[in-house]
C-alpha cells in the first residue's frame, strides 16, 4: 500500500509552493505515494494559475486516496495570501509555521506516514514569532522527540551534524563528548533502521585544522572528540576519528564510510552539496516522525519565475516514501 506523504508550502514568497506543486504531480511521485499538500488552498491556486501547472486542487479528506485531483490540507484560508515574491514577510513566515505544525500533527495521529517540508525563510518565521534556528529544531519540539540529528543525504554521502544552525564563534563551546556520543548513536540507529545498513561505519571529523595537530592548533580533539570516539567504540559502533576534514573529503575517503559526523554546519554541508547538489536531501534522523526536506533554500531570486529545479524535492519525497515502508 502506498504511503500518504504530506508536503508543506514553505515560504510562499519563495519557490516553496512551486516545487511542492510540481513535485506532487510528477509521475515518479504518484508512483510511490499519495501526496497531499499542506498550506492555504488559495495560495496554491494562485501559484498553479501563475505558472500554468495543470492540476485540479481539492480540500483533503482522510484517508486520502489516489485521484486525478491533488488534495490540499487548507490552513489559514485567505489570511496570509498577500504574495510578494522575493521578499521576507511576516505573513509568509506565519503561513510556513502553521503548515509545519499541521504536518507534524497529521504525522503524529497517523493520517500521513511522513512529511516533506518545502524551504522556509528563517528570518520570516522569526518575524512571525517562531523563535527556532530552523525547521528541524521546531519539528523536534512539536513531535516531542528527545533525540535528533540533522543529516544531509546525497547519492555520494550521508553527513550528520553535531551542531546545526549556530554562529561559528559559538561552536567550540557548543560541542561536548556527551553530544558527540549521542549524535553518533542516533546516526548508527538510523543507518540500521532507515537505511538497512546492519554494520554501519561512521567517520567523525575534527573541529580544528588538521584535527588539532596534536593540540598545536586547538585542544578540542584531545579533550572532547577523542574521548567521545573511544566511548562510541565501546558501544559497539564502528567509528573512526577525529579526522582532518579537508584531507578526508579531498582524498574522497568518505567512500569508505556509511556516514560522516561533522562538528558544524558548513564543515559538513559544503562537501555534500558540492558533490551532488541536485539530489541532496535534508533528513531529520531520530525523530518520532519521518521528515525530509530539499537540501536548498527559498531561492527568492527566482521565485514566481517558473525556473525552480524540483530534483531535490523529488528526492526528498522518494526518501520519505522509502522510510515509510514497513521493515522486513
Amino acid at each position: 500500500m502506498k504511503p500518504t506523504i504530506a508536503i508543506t508550502i514553505g515560504d510562499f514568497n519563495g519557490i516553496g509552493p512551486e516545487i511542492a506543486l510540481k513535485a506532487a504531480v510528477h509521475p515518479s511521485t504518484r508512483k510511490i505515494c499519495t501526496p497531499v499538500l499542506v498550506g492555504p488552498l488559495n495560495i496554491f491556486e494562485h501559484v498553479r494559475e501563475r505558472l500554468k501547472i495543470r492540476v485540479n486542487l481539492e480540500k483533503a479528506l482522510f484517508p486520502c486516496k489516489q485521484r486525478l485531483s491533488l488534495p490540499v490540507v487548507d490552513v489559514g484560508v485567505g489570511l496570509w495570501s498577500d504574495v510578494r515574491y522575493g521578499t521576507v514577510a511576516t505573513n509568509a513566515g506565519k503561513t510556513a509555521g502553521v503548515a509545519i505544525e499541521k504536518a507534524v500533527e497529521l504525522c503524529m495521529v497517523h493520517k500521513v506516514q511522513a512529511f516533506v517540508t518545502a524551504p522556509v525563510s528563517k528570518e520570516a518565521m522569526q518575524l512571525a514569532g517562531y523563535n527556532f534556528p530552523g525547521q528541524t529544531e521546531m519539528i523536534a519540539l512539536l513531535s516531542r522527540s528527545s533525540r535528533m540529528i540533522m543529516m544531509l543525504v546525497s547519492s555520494k554521502m550521508r553527513v550528520g551534524l553535531v551542531t546545526i544552525h549556530a554562529p561559528l564563534r559559538s561552536i567550540p563551546d557548543s560541542i561536548s563528548s556527551e553530544k558527540i556520543i549521542e549524535k553518533a548513536k542516533t546516526i548508527a540507529e538510523s543507518l540500521k533502521r532507515d537505511f538497512r545498513i546492519q554494520k554501519p561505519r561512521i567517520a567523525i571529523l575534527g573541529l580544528n585544522p588538521h584535527a588539532g595537530e596534536h593540540g598545536i592548533l586547538g585542544s578540542e580533539e584531545k579533550e572532547i572528540i577523542e574521548p567521545a570516539v573511544a566511548e562510541i567504540k565501546k558501544l559497539g559502533i564502528d567509528a573512526v576519528g577525529p579526522l582532518p576534514a579537508d584531507a578526508f573529503f579531498g582524498k574522497q575517503n568518505y567512500k569508505s564510510f556509511d556516514a560522516i559526523l561533522a562538528m558544524y554546519h558548513d564543515q559538513g554541508l559544503i562537501p555534500v552539496k558540492m558533490s551532488d547538489f541536485g539530489s541532496t536531501v535534508n533528513f531529520s534522523a531520530g525523530l518520532n516522525v519521518i521528515r525530509t526536506s530539499p537540501g536548498h533554500g527559498t531561492a527568492f531570486d527566482i521565485a514566481g519565475k517558473n525556473k525552480a529545479d524540483i530534483s531535490s524535492m523529488l528526492e526528498a519525497i522518494k526518501l520519505a516514501a522509502r522510510f515509510s515502508q514497513p521493515h522486513d
